[in-house]
């Protein structure tokens, strides 16, 4: 469903991905940890073409996103960009609008459903997220969790193939932080296809079929949840996982710290 081949981007001066080699399979949920600034946002979002590497190849839901510099033209990019959802840190919702406006202004203005049958479709997934009893309220007056929430139905509107997640709960209070990963639990469970950015590691135990660890613009290692948390290859993953799980603790070993959240999937 994505193909990452030889992947490199740079800021300036600042070489962001270095040769990124990368696939997401059909109905295969992939989750992509690491440091803050290891390039895991940056390869997220070269694969919606909000950010074009400088070289290598990203195929997505079988077309040619970007082939060395060349990102498709706007008009095949935006038909592209229908099939593969995006939700963001920041909510991005229309203040102006409604929270059913909010979820049916793309199927009207870019698939042509008409207002009865866009309304239809974003009920139902307003029902699926939690929030059936807010379709005319304003975003204003929602927090952040039921806002992500409306985000997610909005994405999910448009009837993606893929689904793409960039730390969606990193802008929420903890205690909002549960309702929206209930809701990507259960896109899962549907079989939806999807690559999320986070640093929920609760989340990648449970719910990824794979996990990517990424560092200083390279993807370190990828391979099973149970792997990653119990028995990574590399030490600078052991070395992130500890102190992810344990920031304040001093006297925990890093094989200990990483069989604390070792579970089962569910």
């Amino acid at each position: 469903m994505i193909r990452i081949r030889h992947l490199s981007k740079s800021f300036g001066r600042n070489h962001v991905l270095k040769g990124i080699d990368f696939d997401v399979r059909p109905s295969e949920v992939v989750v992509v940890i690491g440091p803050s600034g290891s390039g895991k946002s940056t390869l997220l979002r070269c694969c919606n073409g909000l950010e074009i590497a400088q070289a290598g190849t990203i195929d997505i839901c079988g077309e040619r996103l970007l082939d060395e510099g060349d990102l498709l033209p706007d008009q095949k990019l935006n038909r592209l960009r229908t099939q593969v959802g995006m939700v963001f840190q920041s909510f991005n919702l229309f203040p102006h609008l409604s929270v059913l406006e909010n979820v049916t202004v793309g199927p009207r203005t870019l698939s042509g459903l008409n207002a009865e049958q866009a309304q239809a479709r974003a009920k139902i997934l307003l029902d699926k997220v939690g929030l059936a009893d807010k379709v005319h309220a304003m975003p204003a007056s929602l927090s952040g969790g039921q806002k992500q929430r409306v985000a997610i139905a909005r994405a999910l509107a448009m009837e993606p193939r893929v689904m793409l997640f960039d730390e969606p709960t990193s802008a929420l209070d903890p205690e909002l932080v549960g309702e929206v990963l209930n809701v990507m639990k259960l896109l899962a469970q549907e079989g939806m296809t999807m690559m999320v950015v986070t640093h929920e590691m609760g989340f990648a135990r449970d719910v990824a079929d794979r996990v990517a660890v990424m560092d200083q613009g390279n993807i370190i290692e990828i391979d099973t949840p149970a792997v990653i948390f119990s028995q990574p290859k590399e030490s600078r993953t052991r070395e992130f996982l500890h102190a992810v799980l344990n920031p304040a603790s001093n006297t925990f070993t890093p094989s200990q710290s990483i069989q604390t959240i070792t579970g089962s999937r569910t």
